[in-house]
């Protein structure tokens, strides 16, 4: 009689294609879904106008911070200052901007800061050995705090009278203008995202950084006696983020050419954890692609986008922010325990 457990490669071949579907590519699945429910609820949704705005809110925004933060849950981190990081470059980048007059200057300035702040997060958990949690959050604290002294709450602006220098006009161009290829304008954010992206996905794929964060995050004991340097390796994705936090800042200040001291970059941390989430990283470190995230972060925007057209309060964002996360990891959970 014949074993009634074998089973024909075409069946084999089947499950294994819905397991890596639901899976290890479950991101294409949910991009494929909100995508078809976004366009049921607005129809105007493929219009290149509100396609484009997207890419340039997701990039002003979180876009280029989840991929940092793809970076620090891979390697078993977290980081929940960015958003405060944010608000104190952003803040003290437009004043140095008031300053010098000079937009180049205003973004090494942001760099360094986001350098310096991501390193001293990344000196915490790796020397201090400070929870991420913990130390991230009292990061977090101080500068939010910092910057509600000096900007006593109010906003930081681009010097109205410096509108007529050209650098004024520059800098608002760098979140707001575009350039026009094959008769689309492509807005400069959206060009800066999908470079990024595709740089920090080779260097997540393709450089022994990359193969060091998937090793720590998946045993930093293993990683250890594979020679890993584990604290460097941390520093390094802290680091990192911090200077994406810092570039983020320079977009974010152009897009409003002013920053409010009290709520700026206010949820950042939150968006871009479900970002990363939903994009499939796993929050327990180890697993985790850079193309996850940046459909993750589209992903997060279409909701937002589709939850607007459908005029949901935009007071449950922070809620449906919250249930994203926790459904993205159950299902998570729900997977590895079927593996």
């Amino acid at each position: 009689m014949p074993d009634k457990t074998l089973r024909s490669p075409r069946e084999l071949n089947a499950k294994t294609i819905l397991k890596r579907l639901f899976g290890e590519y479950s991101y294409v699945v949910s991009f494929i879904l909100i995508i078809t429910i976004a366009v049921i609820v607005n129809p105007n949704f493929f219009r290149w106008r509100n396609f484009s705005n997207m890419f340039t809110q997701s990039a002003s925004t979180t876009g280029f911070i989840a991929l940092g933060m793809t970076m620090v849950i891979c390697a078993g981190q977290i980081d929940i200052s960015v958003g405060a990081q944010v608000a104190i470059i952003s803040g003290f980048g437009i004043e140095v901007l008031n300053t010098t007059q000079n937009i180049w200057i205003m973004l090494a300035f942001c760099l360094a800061l986001g350098f310096v702040i991501g390193s001293f997060n990344g000196v915490l958990v790796a020397k201090g050995r400070m929870p991420a949690m913990i130390a991230t959050l009292a990061v977090q604290t101080s500068c939010r705090a910092i910057i509600n002294h000096f900007g006593q709450g109010g906003p930081f602006s681009v010097a109205s009278g410096i509108s007529t220098q050209p650098h004024y006009e520059t800098f608002r161009r760098v979140a707001n203008g575009s350039v026009r290829i094959f008769g689309y304008n492509l807005p400069y954010p959206m060009i800066m995202f999908i470079a990024a992206a595709l740089l920090f996905g080779l260097i997540m794929q393709r450089t022994r950084l990359g193969k060091h964060i998937y090793a720590v995050g998946s045993s930093e004991i293993a990683a250890k006696m594979a020679g890993v340097n584990v604290d460097r390796t941390k520093i390094a994705v802290f680091a990192i983020t911090g200077l994406l936090c810092g570039f983020t800042s320079w977009v974010y200040s152009s897009k409003l050419m002013a920053v409010a001291a009290a709520n700026a970059g206010s949820g950042f941390e939150m968006d871009a954890i479900a970002a990363v989430a939903i994009g499939g990283t796993a929050m327990s470190g180890g697993r985790g692609k850079i193309i996850g995230t940046f459909l993750g972060v589209l992903m997060f925007k279409m909701i937002s986008n589709t939850l607007v057209a459908a005029q949901v309060p935009t007071f449950l964002t922070g809620a449906i922010s919250g249930a994203i996360i926790i459904i993205a990891v159950l299902l998570q959970s729900m997977r590895g325990r079927t593996k």
